[in-house]
């Protein structure tokens, strides 16, 4: 399973940006879907999850701002974040629940940087 990460980058407060990640692998399907971020020193934090049915959580932080999607045709994530702050800067990491005969495995993407900077 491979998951690729697009679209970070530098933004000035209030800007915005959308993040997509898509996974691949034979024989496997990818239930849960999740974007995280980490900042140096701080442990990595979950911003927002959708299952393949399409709930979503967020983190209280991006409630309102931030908006978590899924199309699984393509087994990509989106995340757009709206209304940037600089407390958002942080590398943002996806996340999948692979799930092929039977066994569930978890796999992360690369980390893609989002700054948030005037």
């Amino acid at each position: 399973v491979q998951l690729q990460a697009f679209g970070g980058g530098l933004v000035q407060p209030g800007g915005s940006l959308r993040l997509s990640c898509a996974a691949s692998g034979s024989l496997f399907s990818f239930n849960d879907m999740a974007w995280y971020r980490q900042t140096p020193g701080k442990p990595r934090g979950l911003v927002a999850s959708i299952t393949n049915g399409g709930t979503t959580t967020y983190a209280d932080s991006v409630k309102g701002r931030f908006t978590i999607s899924r199309d699984n045709a393509k087994n990509t994530v989106y995340l757009q974040m709206n209304r940037l702050k600089p407390e958002d800067t942080a590398v943002h990491y996806c996340f999948t629940v692979a799930v092929a005969a039977g066994y569930d495995y978890d796999y992360w993407g690369q980390g893609t940087q989002v700054t948030v900077s005037s």
